[in-house]
C-alpha cells in the first residue's frame, strides 16, 4: 500500500469516528436531525479545516474530496439507527469514539504537516490542532467546556503522539509501522488517563 493510500484511509477513519463522537454530543443536547450533521460535520472537519488554513493547503480537504462529507452522513445515520436501537446514551462509547479520533488526527496532522516540509516542532502542533480543534468548537456549540481547556489528559497525548511520530520519522520507520505506535501512543495515553483520573496540576492565584 503506497503512503498516500495509507494516508488517505487514516483520514477517513478519523472522520468517521470524530463524526461518531460529534453525534453524539449533539444527542446528548436533543438537537434535531440538522444539529446533529452541524456539529458531526464540525467535530470531524474542523481540526483538518484549521490546519489546512495555517500551512496554505487549498482547497481544503474536504472541499477537494466530497467522500469526507459522505463519511459524515454515514456515522450520523449509523449512529442515530443505533440510539434507536439502544434507547440510551452511553458516555463511553463517545469517549472512546473520541480518543480514536484524537490519535487519528493527531497523526494525520503531524504527516500533512511534515509533507509541507515544516519543522518537527511545527508539525507536532499542527498534529494537536488537528486532533484537538474540531472537537473544541463542538464543545464550545454544545455549551460545554472543551477539554482541551480542562485539567484532562488530552492535547498532552495528541503531544506526546506527535513527538512519538517524528521522532521515528527521523529514525527513518516505515509509515505503517509509524502511524500505528504514534496512534497506539495517543489512544493508550488518553484512555488510561480516563480510567485512572489523571490529570495536568491547576495554575491557580493566590487571593
Amino acid at each position: 500500500m503506497s503512503v498516500i493510500n495509507w494516508l488517505y484511509m487514516s483520514d477517513c477513519l478519523g472522520v468517521l469516528v470524530f463524526a461518531v463522537s460529534g453525534a453524539l454530543a449533539a444527542g446528548r443536547r436533543s438537537m434535531d436531525i440538522f444539529g446533529v450533521l452541524v456539529i458531526a460535520f464540525i467535530t470531524a472537519l474542523g481540526g483538518g479545516t484549521l490546519r489546512d488554513l495555517v500551512l496554505g493547503i487549498h482547497p481544503v480537504s474536504w472541499i477537494g474530496n466530497p467522500v469526507y462529507l459522505l463519511l459524515v452522513t454515514i456515522a450520523v445515520v449509523l449512529t442515530l439507527m443505533g440510539q434507536r436501537i439502544t434507547h440510551r446514551f452511553d458516555q463511553r462509547i463517545m469517549l472512546v469514539s473520541d480518543a480514536f479520533g484524537l490519535a487519528v488526527f493527531t497523526v494525520i496532522g503531524v504527516q500533512v504537516a511534515l509533507h509541507q516540509a515544516v519543522s518537527a516542532p511545527v508539525a507536532i502542533m499542527m498534529g494537536v490542532v488537528t486532533g484537538t480543534a474540531g472537537g473544541a468548537i463542538r464543545d464550545i456549540i454544545c455549551n460545554d467546556i472543551p477539554l482541551i481547556l480542562k485539567r484532562e489528559i488530552y492535547a498532552t497525548a495528541s503531544a506526546l503522539g506527535g513527538i512519538v511520530y517524528c521522532i521515528l520519522d527521523a529514525l527513518q520507520f516505515a509509515i505503517v509501522a509509524n502511524t500505528l505506535i504514534s496512534m497506539s501512543c495517543v489512544l493508550v495515553l488518553r484512555l488510561w488517563a480516563v480510567k485512572a483520573q489523571w490529570a495536568l496540576p491547576s495554575f491557580v492565584l493566590e487571593k
